[in-house]
């Protein structure tokens, strides 16, 4: 078997495996989003336990509930029992991870949590095993088999773990009313968070950069607004400063090879009229999916009163790093 070939089976077990488990969601899964949901709103955490491979996941798993609005922590199953499990709190869930549910480590933490008034959702393959045995909730991760050929090495039960973990994570975030800018308040840094945070308004080109004219002018004196401007696009308004068309050089080149005359035009004349245009503090992301999506140039800025207030130009974007 080709390397590529022993790939595509990888993918294909592991792809089935995903298939299996999600086969298998039932109302458990509902409870544990319920009782993870309800013991935030009582400002209490989920702690993650695992070993191994399965620690590994937890990791991730808890990384994803704290960067989407619920609070975690991980416990390491060894150092637990010599003090770490001064981080369980009463009215904490612990989300316990072992494929077998009978990884050592953990079978030994789980009488000493079970002291606490917690709650345990196991994330596991064996419903009957000694981590399923303890736990209030299983949510169930077997798999037909790993991708590893000799059937051993965690593969597909791992990226089981994993999606089930990713899935939980999101269900809480909807129980618990996550919107994008509490997402954006833990994304600081980073393309997520100058995607998140980064509005229209601070990107914008604004005062002399934002070609302005009233509609009664010609396109000739337009033109030179939009030169001085360093603008391919000129915001056209009402006699009181309101947007109603917008006029582009790619407008101007497609009127002259049919009208001789359209420099002495007037710009209510040849304009575009309700042009596409987009809120000052809307998010920069949303300027990147009007470009997307429309074949623009430049996207016209407007506040409150429908004033254009800026202009936010598309080749500004690839040195903003929204993408």
């Amino acid at each position: 078997m080709s390397y590529h070939a022993r790939a595509r089976e990888v993918f294909r077990i592991e792809m089935a495996a995903l298939k299996s488990v999600a086969a298998e969601l039932d109302e458990h899964f509902d409870r544990a989003v319920t009782l993870i949901a309800d013991a935030l709103g009582q400002r209490n955490k989920v702690v993650v336990a695992g070993i191994g491979k399965s620690g590994n996941i937890g990791r991730k798993i808890a990384a994803t509930l704290s960067s989407t609005g619920s609070p975690a922590v991980v416990l390491n199953s060894v150092d637990a029992l010599h003090g770490d499990l001064g981080i369980v709190n009463e009215g904490d869930v612990v989300l316990a991870l072992s494929y077998s549910g009978e990884s050592e480590e953990l079978t030994h933490l789980l009488p000493a949590l079970k002291r606490f008034s917690v709650r345990i959702i196991a994330l596991t393959g064996s419903a009957r095993s000694t981590l399923g045995r303890h736990a209030d909730i299983v949510l169930s991760c077997r798999v037909p088999k790993e991708a590893c050929p000799f059937n051993l090495a965690p593969t597909a039960s791992t990226t089981a773990t994993l999606v089930m973990g990713d899935a939980l994570a999101l269900a809480v975030a909807d129980a618990r009313g996550i919107k994008l800018e509490d997402f954006a308040k833990r994304h600081p840094a980073g393309a997520i968070g100058r995607a998140l945070l980064v509005t229209v308004g601070d990107i914008m080109r604004r005062d002399t950069r934002n070609a302005v004219a009233q509609s009664t002018l010609p396109v000739k004196e337009a033109l030179l607004v939009m030169t001085r401007a360093k603008s391919g696009s000129v915001s056209v308004v009402d006699r009181r400063g309101r947007l109603i068309g917008v006029f582009t050089d790619g407008d101007l080149r497609r009127r002259m090879a049919t009208d001789e005359h359209v420099l002495t035009r007037l710009l209510k004349d040849v304009m575009t009229k309700n042009p596409i245009s987009i809120r000052d503090g809307a998010l920069a992301v949303e300027a990147l999916r009007i470009f997307d999506q429309r074949t623009i140039d430049d996207l016209i800025v407007v506040n409150a009163k429908r004033e254009p207030v800026g202009m936010v130009d598309s080749q500004d974007l690839p040195k903003l790093k929204l993408y």
